[in-house]
């Protein structure tokens, strides 16, 4: 560290020699307490940045991929031992603290900012986006961990001028550096990503970083740099916001293309709610495609796959009051309203974007029948979980509980899947009511639907399991695959030929004493989208000879699901 002058009067030097570098600079054009305020401000600022960074790395990983612990927990452990190197890194730096940091901040401002369009553009036209987030996490984590050490040289040359002592001077950095976290935290999901989505944050983020490091430097450092120096800094600055601003320009072409990579030519709405991206595709005339948070949620092209599975061998009994819990897109609402002497329909669905959709699109709005144009269909907006609560605490019970959420996973959480759900969700159904839920996708050596089914089991409820063999229902909209279209149910599940839908239907557990509920259809009831009995009875058997024993249930603290 270099001392700061002790006089006002130069020490002579010989003739003819060049002008020396000076050995401390003083805070330029400013005095120590605004040199020292500038400072602060800087780390503020650079700390604000960085954790929007990191915030929109995890977002954004989350929402393509679905899995938001494992993509929180890559993000987090990569940057923060990146960090550490970063710091290391930083010390050959150290004697041009304040050249290194301005570079430092050009291009941190450069990577982070064009990160959230590096993360997508990876997904879209690579297919993945495991490496491509360990690989920015990785150079953003060496370049904020670089900081620290630079502005710790740069604030305790400005507070030697202002007569400050070091431990104060690394009090006020780290203080700052803190509060500044603490607003990029908060300024991420409550404004920055509401008023610009998760690209243009990105980009904005980076030219904040960039326009902060380069006044700091050039207005307060400006004295102790070369004029290349100074140019070199200029002209990398100019070159970072002139990229940023084209980017920031060029957002949205970038964006529909990426989405048309993803999804196809005829994207026709494609928004991003408070709660997940809703995207749709296909003509006006024909059955549209439904994909929430990438994942397809409804097969335009085979519209009856899914959601005559689930409903109607539920239906069997008294069915005046039903409870659909999801189901946003209206189709379960659709197959409950084929039943006439049903009299009421609650569907509790946490994101009221997708209900408008479902009501307002002429596409998806014929292929649910107009069923939210029905007047015993009432929409409650608001998460499962918490409605569940409130529901069990006062009210009348529902005859049949349909449960249509995201399959189970780590990317779905816990909530919905869970003992305590369940718990709520049998102190709301009739002593004689059903409860069915789509457990997912049938998949070789995937134990997430049988540990719904053991959950279930857990809650106290009689349960049994069924598919639909032969694909005669068969199941794409589970979110990710299946085992192939047709064929019988494998050894531990999974159909060897295509996509087979994985369902539970549950009784409360004194319901039925003699055994387990047969999946039977209401009688009345006919169509090729209708699954037969026969077809139900064949695969539940199927499923009961390839249920594995000793399965936990799953708890809000224990998930026990794995992929």
């Amino acid at each position: 560290m270099v001392n700061a002058p002790t006089s006002a009067s130069p020490a002579p030097r010989p003739s003819g020699s060049a002008a020396p570098r000076p050995a401390a600079p003083g805070p330029g054009r400013a005095g120590p307490r605004a040199g020292r305020f500038l400072v602060l401000a800087a780390v503020f600022v650079c700390a604000a940045c960085g954790l929007v960074y990191e915030l929109e790395l995890v977002a954004l990983a989350s929402s393509l991929t679905g899995d938001s612990v494992t993509q929180a927990s890559v993000v987090l452990s990569v940057m923060v031992f990146a960090m550490g190197v970063g710091s290391l890194l930083a010390k050959r730096l150290r004697c041009r603290a304040a050249v290194g940091f301005g570079v430092l901040e050009a291009l941190l401002a450069l990577i982070g900012g064009c990160s959230a369009l590096l993360l997508y553009g990876a997904f879209a036209w690579l297919g993945g986006t495991r490496h491509a987030l360990v690989a920015v996490s990785l150079v953003i984590g060496t370049l904020i961990g670089a900081e620290m050490p630079l502005l710790m040289t740069l604030i305790q040359r400005v507070s030697r001028c202002a007569r400050q002592d070091a431990g104060g001077a690394v009090a006020d950095l780290f203080a700052a550096d803190y509060v500044g976290a603490l607003v990029g935290g908060l300024a991420f999901p409550f404004l920055l990503l509401p008023w610009f989505g998760q690209l243009t944050t990105a980009l904005a983020t980076g030219a904040v970083n960039a326009l902060a490091g380069a006044v700091l430097v050039l207005w307060l450092f400006g004295r102790e740099l070369t004029a290349r120096e100074r140019w070199l800094l200029l002209s990398l600055n100019a070159a970072v916001l002139a990229v940023l601003a084209v980017a920031a320009a060029l957002a949205d072409d970038f964006e529909r293309a990426a989405r048309h990579a993803v999804y196809g030519a005829h994207v026709r709405v494609a928004v991003r709610t408070p709660v997940q991206e809703v995207v749709l595709t296909g003509r006006r005339d024909e059955p549209p495609d439904l994909y929430v948070d990438g994942r397809l949620r409804v097969d335009g092209d085979a519209r009856h796959r899914h959601h005559p599975a689930l409903v109607h061998p539920a239906m069997r009994g008294r069915r005046a009051r039903v409870l659909v819990l999801g189901g946003g897109d209206g189709l379960t609402v659709r197959e409950v309203l084929r039943y006439g002497d049903v009299r009421s329909v609650t569907v509790v669905e946490p994101d009221p974007v997708l209900v408008r959709l479902a009501r307002t699109d002429p596409a998806l709005a014929r292929l649910n029948r107009y069923a939210y144009g029905d007047r015993r269909v009432r929409v409650e907006s608001a998460e499962p979980f918490h409605w569940l609560r409130r529901a069990a605490r006062d009210g009348t019970p529902y005859d049949v509980v349909l449960s249509d959420l995201p399959p189970p996973g780590p990317g779905a959480g816990a909530t919905p899947y869970s003992l305590e759900f369940y718990g709520l969700a049998a102190r709301v159904l009739a002593p004689d009511g059903r409860l069915a839920v789509h457990a997912g996708p049938l998949r070789e050596r995937s134990r997430g639907y049988w540990t719904v089914e053991a959950t279930l089991r857990a809650a106290g409820f009689t349960t049994r399991p069924y598919t639909v063999p032969g694909g005669a229902v068969a199941d794409r909209s589970g979110g990710g695959g299946g085992a192939g279209p047709g064929g019988a149910v494998g050894a531990d599940g999974a159909s060897p030929g295509g996509p087979a839908g994985g369902f539970v239907l549950a009784v409360p557990g004194g319901a039925h004493r003699s055994g387990a509920p047969a999946p039977p259809v209401s009688p009345g009831l006919s169509g090729a989208d209708v699954p037969s009995a026969a077809a139900l009875e064949a695969g539940a058997r199927l499923l009961e000879g390839a249920r594995p024993r000793g399965l936990p249930p799953s708890t809000l603290t224990r998930p026990r699901y794995v992929p």
